[in-house]
Formats: C-alpha cells, sequence, structure tokens
C-alpha cells in the first residue's frame, strides 16, 4: 500500500456502485436541484397563478394551484428538491399560507448565492449574511406589522379574502370569508391569561357537489352523509335524545370457530329465538335509556333495524368514528362501548334534521362548540380545490385571530423589508454585506413574480414600487387587477404577519442547509427513487441527477 500511495495512485476506499460529487459539482447539484422545484411552482403566485394539472400513476387528476399540494403530488425523487419541498410543508404546518412564497424566495437566494460563489465569496460567508438579514427582516416585519382588534371582523374578513384570491373563490370569496370568519369566532376560546386560542379540531369541513358554491353554509353542528337503516324510520328528531354507539347491535358471535350439530327441528327454533331475543334485548337497551336518535360505527343487524325502526328510533349505521367524536363535542355526549353499562347520562342532546336533496343529516346542539362547513360546487375537481382554499383561509385567519398583526399584501412587504435591509446591509462589513444585499433582492421576487404572472411588465412594477416606498409609502404594492401600485392595506389585501416571519425563517434556512453542503456521497445513485434509472450520473440532467423523470415532464 505505502509503495502504491509513493507512487501518487489513489486508494479506493468507496463500492464501485457509489458516487461522489464534490466542491462546486456539488453546489451546482445542489442549487439546480433546489432552483427547478421553485421555478415549477412561480407561475402559481399571486391571484393571477396558473394552475397546475397533475395526473398520478393511478391516473388520478389533481388541479390545483396551492403550492404544498403540487409538491407533494409531484413524482420527485432528488434528495435536495425534497429538503425544499420540506419548506413547504413546514409552512403549511406552520402559517397554513404562503407555501409558493416561501419556496420561490428559497430558490431565488439560492439563485442570487451562485452568482456570489461565482466571485469566489466562501459559503460560509453567504450563509452567515443570510441569517444576519433573515434575524434583521423578522425584526422589520414586527416594526411594520399593525396590530389589530382581534374582534375586528371586517380586517379579519379581508385577510381570508386575501388568502382565498386566485384559488377559484373569487366569485363567491365575500360569502365564504364570512362562513370562515363566524366558524373561527365559534371556535375560539380564551386561555388561563386571556389569550385568545382558536380550536380548530372542533370545526369541520364537508363537501357536496352539483351545487353552485354560493350555497355553502355554516352549521352549528355536524353533518352525517348516511341514510337510514330502515325506510320506516322518522328521518327528522326535535329535542332529540342521541346515542353515539360504537359497539354492533348485532348477535354477539364467539371468539372462537364453533359447530353446532343439530338433530331436531325445534332445537334450530330455539337457536334462532336465542340470536333474536340477544338483538330484541339489545334495542330493548336503548329504548329504556331513551335514545330517540342511534348513530352506530359499527353494523345494525336486519331484525334490530326492523325493531328500533317499530319503536319510532333513527338509527344510522357505519358513521366514521371521527363523525362520532365530533358529534360527541356537538350534543355533548359519551361515545358509549358497551350497552349494557350505559347511562342517561351518556346520552346527547339536540335536533336532527334530513336534507334529502343531498342525502345529509344534520345534526345541532344547544350551544355547540363544533361547527361545520358544508362546501358545496358544481364538480369533484371544483370542490377539491374550493376545500384546499378554504383550509389555507381558516389558518389564516387562525393565525391572525391568536397574533393579532396584519401586514399589507401585493409585495408591498417585500419592498418595504428589501429596502431595509440595503440600509442595514451598510452597517454590516465583510463580504457578509453582499449576501445582505442579495437577501433583499431575493425578497423582491415576490412582487416581480406577481407582475410576471398578471402579465405586466416586472422590471417597471418593481421601479414603480420601490419609488413610492422611497416616498415613504409603506404599504404600497401592486393591485394586479387595476395593474397599478397603490396602498394595499387600504385595498384590503391583507396578509397574516406570522406567516411572512416564517415564510423567510423556512425559505433561508433551507437556502443556509443547501449552502453548507460540499460533499455528496451516495452508496448508489442520487436517487432517492431506487427502483429508477441506474444510470442518471449527478451532472448529467442538467445537474438535476435521478429528478429527470419526475419534474422533468412537468416543466
Amino acid at each position: 500500500m505505502s509503495q502504491r500511495m509513493q507512487q501518487g495512485q489513489p486508494m479506493i476506499v468507496m463500492s464501485e456502485d457509489s458516487q461522489r460529487v464534490k466542491d462546486k459539482d456539488a453546489q451546482d447539484y445542489n442549487i439546480s436541484a433546489a432552483r427547478a422545484v421553485a421555478e415549477a411552482v412561480r407561475s402559481t403566485l399571486g391571484p393571477k397563478g396558473m394552475d397546475k394539472m397533475l395526473v398520478d400513476s393511478m391516473g388520478s387528476v389533481t388541479i390545483t394551484n396551492d403550492g404544498v399540494t403540487i409538491l407533494q403530488e409531484m413524482d420527485i425523487d432528488n434528495p435536495t428538491a425534497e429538503m425544499i419541498i420540506e419548506v413547504a410543508e413546514t409552512q403549511e404546518d406552520e402559517a397554513g399560507d404562503g407555501t409558493t412564497t416561501a419556496v420561490a424566495i428559497a430558490g431565488e437566494l439560492l439563485k442570487n448565492a451562485e452568482d456570489l460563489l461565482e466571485q469566489d465569496i466562501h459559503p460560509t460567508a453567504i450563509i452567515k449574511g443570510f441569517h444576519m438579514a433573515a434575524e434583521q427582516a423578522r425584526e422589520e416585519i414586527d416594526d411594520i406589522a399593525t396590530d389589530i382588534d382581534t374582534t375586528d371582523e371586517e380586517l379579519i374578513r379581508k385577510t381570508a379574502e386575501t388568502s382565498m384570491t386566485g384559488k377559484g373563490t373569487e366569485v363567491n370569496k365575500e360569502h365564504l370569508a364570512q362562513l370562515i370568519v363566524e366558524a373561527i369566532r365559534q371556535v375560539t376560546v380564551e386561555d388561563d391569561a386571556g389569550n385568545n386560542v382558536v380550536d380548530l379540531e372542533f370545526l369541520n369541513i364537508e363537501t357536496q357537489t352539483g351545487r353552485a358554491v354560493g350555497e355553502s353554509e355554516l352549521l352549528e353542528g355536524g353533518i352525517i352523509d348516511k341514510d337510514p337503516v330502515h325506510d320506516n324510520m322518522p328521518t327528522e328528531a326535535t329535542d332529540a335524545d342521541i346515542l353515539l354507539l360504537n359497539a354492533p347491535i348485532e348477535v354477539e358471535e364467539t371468539d372462537v370457530d364453533t359447530e353446532v350439530s343439530v338433530t331436531d327441528p325445534n332445537q334450530l327454533q330455539k337457536f334462532l329465538d336465542r340470536e333474536e331475543k340477544q338483538v330484541r334485548e339489545k334495542v330493548d337497551r336503548i329504548v329504556d335509556l331513551g335514545a330517540d336518535v342511534v348513530f352506530c360505527q359499527k353494523g345494525i343487524d336486519d331484525l334490530a333495524q326492523h325493531y328500533l325502526a317499530k319503536e319510532g328510533v333513527l338509527a344510522i349505521r357505519r358513521a366514521k368514528k371521527s363523525d362520532l367524536e365530533f358529534l360527541s363535542e356537538v350534543v355533548g355526549a359519551s361515545i358509549v362501548s358497551d350497552l349494557k353499562n350505559a347511562t342517561e347520562a351518556d346520552l346527547g342532546f339536540g335536533d336532527v334534521t334530513r336534507d334529502e336533496e343531498g342525502e345529509l343529516f344534520y345534526v345541532e346542539g344547544d350551544n355547540a362548540h363544533g361547527v361545520t362547513l358544508l362546501l358545496r360546487g358544481s364538480t369533484d375537481h371544483v370542490v377539491d380545490e374550493l376545500e384546499r382554499g378554504v383550509n389555507d383561509a381558516l389558518d389564516v385567519v387562525a393565525q391572525t385571530v391568536s397574533d393579532g398583526r396584519v401586514l399589507a399584501g401585493g409585495g408591498a412587504t417585500e419592498v418595504e423589508i428589501a429596502s431595509r435591509l440595503r440600509d442595514y446591509a451598510d452597517s454590516v462589513s465583510g463580504r457578509e454585506q453582499l449576501a445582505v444585499e442579495a437577501f433583499a433582492d431575493s425578497l423582491e421576487l415576490v412582487p416581480r413574480v406577481l407582475a410576471e404572472n398578471a402579465g405586466l411588465d416586472s422590471i417597471d412594477t418593481l421601479v414603480d414600487l420601490r419609488a413610492a416606498h422611497d416616498d415613504g409609502d409603506a404599504h404600497a404594492g401592486l393591485n394586479v387587477f387595476s395593474n397599478g401600485v397603490e396602498d394595499t392595506f387600504e385595498a384590503g389585501v391583507v396578509e397574516p404577519a406570522h406567516a411572512k416571519e416564517q415564510a423567510i425563517t423556512s425559505a433561508s434556512e433551507a437556502a443556509n442547509l443547501v449552502l453548507k453542503i460540499d460533499d455528496i456521497i451516495s452508496a448508489g445513485d442520487l436517487s432517492t427513487d431506487k427502483g429508477g434509472d441506474e444510470e442518471g450520473a449527478p451532472g448529467g440532467a442538467g445537474g438535476m441527477g435521478g429528478m429527470g423523470g419526475g419534474m422533468g415532464g412537468m416543466m
């Protein structure tokens, strides 16, 4: 070995199948992968953003412009790209909206970092500069944010409308925003410290096709998408005692397989009579408890259905566990596992009505903490996208009520922070100053993309926005409907401060994580899908490695 080393021959310590990418090649590989993900969703940003059609391997079609949905549905098998997808998922979990903004900023940060790397600026200096800029940006957001009264329903409704704009809800966004604000109000409670806490667990969303979006409604209770188990049962019950049961109303089965030998027809009849008696006893127990309505998670025997109908009890079987848990909050009932030990105290109280057209049961309780948002749309695709938009708006309103701070939208916040970061960069010494300035340039991607997606000239728009902010208008943003620069806060384009802070934090941390990598060592190909093509070398498909199949078709 020593002789070989003296002759300058390298010692091989990696297997033949392994791959290694080092130094600048590794940086180029990672930055190209991350930028490809960001560019895949950029065209969806803003009210005039376009939609993506995603077709999975089974042929199922999803049409959406929701950033996190697009990235989750795309077949991506590149490790660096998946790190960027985590940015979107984190943004969705923490803020509920702003996923496309976070990913786009992360991609732009890496693009500008690549220019700095070309100038022989060390990644450590760029990482430090980005970290300093992100910290300063969060401070500036807190400074320019407007504190609101959480009882100001008009302003909170504007945040919901802003969140839903561009997500297929423009025509009915005012109606939907009002429903969302009312729903959030009903599930908001105060903690011991007097802070508002929004408990979204008690807000249920149901969808229904074949009706107009404008017919969506909010119900103080729950919805059960089931039919009565027997045609002779009542379909409505006012001031009803409601039993929630997660045990079957059927003949009890033994835990082991058994065989019964019958030598006389009377023996068979006795056996059948005994089974009938078991079912009858369960029905009698329900009647003795005083239950008018039974929601059962398990099955209900045909004979039990007959007896329940005869007693005038409305029964629904095979209800979802989640629906029973939600109804327990709506009607104040306990979920019963054993009828023998059930008491009247386990029953809930409320009204049950039937929507024959929609084939739904509405269950409403007195002073119910749980509410249901029933979203209607013409087709499944419309309803699915509507549900995604409403979910984002619910999270946004919940964050606004909890946090109490809002910002002007339309790119106004990004341009203002970028301007302040450039002033801050003058006080930063060393090469980190260039990184801070690059960070400021990256934030201005948002108004540029908003303008591009609206068919406007992005350079002219950015020049106009900078001029307005230099004149002291911190709320000057782009109104893509009037194609002009105006005070977007006054125009009702309002965003939660928490979502903006989270987007900048997630984007900067992801960019720094990618920049810190200078060596990629893989036991096989650099794809996370090991069942794929073995020939895709890292530098091959434009530095995208195993990503060509999944992302290439999209772009």
